[in-house]
Formats: structure tokens, sequence, C-alpha cells
């Protein structure tokens, strides 16, 4: 059991050498690069290493709260979670929950072919993808199959913008930190305009923001995507890529240019440049919405559930995480339901601002 720092450069690489060797998408959230990143944050990261002998065959990042209640790493936020491990590696996962001291482990976006902890799943998600495998023209061509009028007009909309307020132009990988700030107090905003939880209000998810912007490695990189206007910033993008995947994280746009889709124009040059950068999966994440649906051209499963044992650990997990989350799982799995309680929650939204 070591804390991220005190993993050595053999067992990174063995890391990585085991998700390069993986079936599933190469996402950025399950490198050793962002577990050290929540570890700055998160002092109750740790990373269990499984060995045969002497040899590192495979990793759990994880965090462990008070009587043992473990989570899947930065859950909630994280988009891809669960273990690394050599393939036919028959571990109990019992014994490996002892082994890490843990009475319970919750996840919420468990990757798929985790089957490890997949019997301990409680319900399956779609993550929406855009492929771009094919190149980004080809990607265009999907959509004109399936979504003519939303591309036509897409199109027409980033046209309006240059012409009426300023000559646009896309940035993939900005570094002016000042545009991180824009694009955190536009998602703050959101979350409180749309009735949910500032994200940012949460002191660790603006440091790990921050901490993941400087990140630069291969396959664990934070990637700042921004569309101007002239000189002004009208949407922006923040994530994570590797050199396959673009892994969507927080995208918003200025409400001020809503009538041009800044958003749905900043996506789609996201889904060429990454093209053109080798990359052939954006991965927009967990999660209903309609600019999802216009986009995708696929969907992968996630899982939410947990493992437990029975005893305290377990039944403070139960007490409190599952009453809520069957709720929301039934309110999602009902799109009148869900309606109104998007509406409910925006009129929430704006009654807080006064």
């Amino acid at each position: 059991m070591l804390r991220p720092e005190e993993l050595g450069d053999g067992e990174r690489e063995r890391w990585r050498a085991l998700r390069a060797a993986s079936i599933v998408p190469r996402n950025p959230f399950m490198e050793p690069e962002f577990t050290d990143a929540v570890g700055r944050v998160r002092p109750r990261t740790r990373v269990a290493v499984v060995r045969e002998g002497r040899e590192p065959v495979g990793f759990l990042p994880h965090e462990r709260g008070p009587l043992g209640q473990g989570q899947a790493l930065a859950y909630g936020v994280s988009d891809a979670q669960g273990a690394v491990l050599g393939p036919g590696l028959g571990l109990d996962v019992d014994e490996m929950m002892r082994a890490c001291s843990l009475s319970s482990f919750a996840f919420d976006n468990l990757e798929a072919e985790q089957g490890l902890f997949a019997p301990y799943a409680a319900a399956e998600y779609a993550s929406y993808v855009i492929d771009v495998e094919k190149g980004y023209e080809t990607y265009e061509s999907v959509l004109r199959a399936q979504s003519p009028k939303f591309l036509k007009t897409t199109l027409a909309k980033e046209r309006r913008l240059g012409r009426q307020v300023a000559p646009t132009r896309f940035v993939f990988d900005e570094r002016d930190p000042a545009a991180l700030r824009t694009l955190m107090a536009w998602k703050s905003a959101q979350y409180r305009r749309t009735g949910r939880r500032d994200r940012f209000a949460r002191a660790w998810i603006s440091r790990l923001v921050d901490t993941l912007a400087a990140t630069r490695a291969p396959d664990c990189s934070g990637t700042l995507s921004v569309l101007y206007a002239g000189d002004r910033p009208v949407a922006a993008h923040f994530g994570l890529r590797s050199t396959t995947v673009l892994a969507c994280w927080f995208p918003a746009y200025d409400p001020d240019f809503a009538k041009y889709s800044p958003g749905l124009v900043l996506h789609l040059r996201m889904a060429e440049a990454a093209a053109a950068e080798g990359i052939g999966l954006l991965d927009l994440g967990r999660g209903a919405a309609e600019y999802k649906d216009s986009l995708k051209t696929g969907e992968l499963p996630v899982h939410e559930g947990a493992w437990t044992r029975p005893g305290a650990g377990a039944a403070l997990h139960w007490l409190g995480r599952e009453p809520s989350r069957r709720a929301h799982h039934f309110v999602r799995g009902r799109p009148r339901l869900a309606a109104v309680a998007a509406r409910t929650l925006k009129r929430a939204g704006r009654l807080r601002r006064f």
C-alpha cells in the first residue's frame, strides 16, 4: 500500500504497459499521472500494488475514509475508474479489499471490462463518444447522415459569429492561465444557473484542475481548448488527453453569445483538432444531454455500484450513498420525471441568485 509519490519508476512503467496492452480505450483518468495529481490534493489517496514475486502485476488507486470506507479515485469527478491489472490475473476481490483494509469500495464511473468489480455494479450508464479515428471529414459525413440539420445549423452559426462579432479562431491547447480562469467562472455560473452544486466551489477540485493543467505526459496531459471571436473567448473546454483519447470534462461558454451555439462549434473544432493530432476518440462522459445526442457516434458502458463487507463500514456506506443513488436512478430512468426535476433545479438556481 503506497502513497502515489512512493511509486517507483519501474512500477509506473509497468502501470503504463498494462494500460497500453488493455483492450479498452486508453482513458487518461486511468494513468498514473492522474493518480499523482489527485494525491497532491486528496491526502487519503492510496495505491494498492499487487505483486507476483517482485514483479508488479496490478494497481488499484483509491481513497480511504474513516472505518475503511473506500472509493474510486476522485469519486464523483473522474470519468473512468477501476483497477489496472495484468491479463488473466485471478484475484479474489474480498482478499484484495482485506489487504487494503477497506470495508467498502464505491465507484460511479467504473470502466468496461473491470471484471474484479463488475459483479458489484448496481447500474449501467452510457458514456457518449465521438469516433474520429478515420479523420474529421469522415466524422462530418456521419453527422450529415444522422443529424443533417444539426450540422448545417451549427456551421451556419459559426459563420454568423465570425461575421457579426469578429473572425473566429480556435486554439486546441491554450496555455494562458487567464483563459482557464474564465472557463471556471463560466462553469461555476452554469452550475448555479441550473441549480446544481458548483464543483469549483470545492477547493480540492479547483486545485486538481490547476495541477492537471500543468501536467504534460504522453498519456495524461491537461488540455484547454478555446474558441475565440477576435480576442474574446466565447467557449472553452478543459479535459485530459492521452495519445488516443480526449476525455471531455469541463465545457462551458459565454451566455452573451448563446444564440451562436459556441459550445457546439467548440466541440466540432475539438473533434477536428483531435483527429489531426492522431486522437481517435473523444469521450463526452456519462450523463444524457441534448448536445451529446447531436455530436455522438456511439456509446461505451460505465457502471455505478459498490463492493461492501458486512460491518459498520458497510452500513455507513449504505446510509451515506444508497438512498440518494437509488433516488437519482429512479428519476433518471423516467424521462418525464427527469424533465420536471431539471426545470425545478433551474428555478432553484434562479432563486439562489437573488
